[in-house]
């Protein structure tokens, strides 16, 4: 019996991956609609041999959703030289049956449906050239975040142990100064008599402070490398921005605010644009949205507050706006406006003036 070599030259296969730590269940579609699912090691060269080999010459396009292992699945596969994107989970078309018989073959199995009919829209991929550099920035966050958490900490340790705090420090405001590290360390005295937790937890908040001192030393100078320099100089004239969230908007958008072709979707990706429910002559605009980026949406807002005081027309539509909503809430149009204006600054290559 003469054999033939099957080929799927010129075809495309349709690849959807359910990403997990050690496995991927693969789900795979020709252009038929035959199916062929498989689970297999969390290995990208592993994958595209065996897809090589089970449909010789064919073009991959496969599709995963975001999630913790972030792009380096999407940078191996590409080096495999299959076509792919990552998509947000909230995008990929769900039935009410998949939501309630949830499986792994199941997610991969959607996923490559939607990818067949193109109804997946691949998220913005980081370059590798910038990734190094927003990881800092987020770590300086973190630092944060943990130095506030060690020093509610220590203070529970003072409470509970019924430390009150002498008059020189009685104002909250010279907490954590070097006089009161030093009267902590020396002076306190906790009702057993040794006080190693207390020690201990002055270590950690020594420790973070000096963490932080170097973070931010380390995004100081890439403010000032030619990678960053000339946008970052622009950023500063906008009111209400310093030196972490003009290199917070830097290293977020990779450097270049060409990617967005007009003011609304950049916005929209800040997450300030209103929800809507609306149904034949009733229209309802909720909340912002809660999609978009969680690093440089609220830094905006935190640079409205200050831009209100220094941009008098900012001020102004504040004023306005805090008439007919509460403030919280008015202080979210204004900053959508100065989103608006820092597209402009950084397209147009033109320093912020103030009105």
């Amino acid at each position: 019996m003469q054999k033939y070599k099957v080929s799927f030259k010129g075809q495309n296969i349709y690849v959807g991956i359910d990403v997990h730590l050690k496995t991927w269940h693969v789900t795979t579609l020709t252009e038929s609609g035959y199916k062929y699912s498989f689970a297999q090691h969390a290995d990208a060269k592993e994958l595209f041999d065996r897809l090589n080999k089970k449909f010789p010459e064919a073009h991959f396009k496969s599709a995963y959703e975001a999630g913790f292992c972030g792009f380096s699945a999407h940078y191996a596969l590409t080096e495999q030289g299959i076509e792919n994107i990552v998509v947000n989970a909230a995008d990929i078309p769900t039935t009410g049956k998949e939501k309630t018989m949830k499986t792994d073959a199941v997610d991969s199995e959607k996923i490559a449906w939607a990818l067949k009919r193109n109804e997946l829209t691949g998220i913005y991929i980081k370059d590798k050239r910038y990734m190094d550099d927003t990881n800092l920035i987020r770590l300086r966050q973190r630092f944060i975040m943990d130095l506030s958490r060690q020093k509610n900490r220590t203070k529970h340790l003072l409470y509970t142990q019924g430390v009150t705090y002498p008059e020189r420090f009685r104002n909250s405001k010279t907490h954590w100064s070097r006089n009161f590290m030093k009267w902590l360390r020396e002076e306190v005295e906790l009702l057993s008599e040794q006080k190693l937790s207390l020690l201990l937890l002055c270590d950690q908040v020594e420790n973070t402070r000096k963490a932080i001192l170097k973070v931010t030393r380390e995004i100081r100078r890439l403010s000032t490398t030619d990678r960053y320099k000339e946008n970052y100089d622009l950023l500063f004239t906008v009111p209400g921005f310093g030196l972490i969230t003009s290199m917070s908007m830097l290293t977020e958008l990779d450097n270049d605010i060409m990617r967005f072709p007009n003011e609304r979707s950049f916005v929209s990706m800040l997450g300030l644009i209103p929800t809507c429910h609306d149904s034949g002559e009733k229209k309802v605009s909720g909340e912002k949205t809660n999609r978009g980026n969680k690093h440089l949406g609220p830094l905006i807002v935190e640079a409205s507050w200050v831009a209100i005081y220094r941009d008098y027309q900012l001020g102004a539509y504040y004023s306005s706006c805090c008439q007919i909503m509460k403030p919280h809430k008015a202080i979210i149009k204004v900053a959508r406006k100065l989103a608006c204006r820092t597209y402009a600054v950084l397209k147009t290559k033109t320093k912020y003036e103030l009105s």
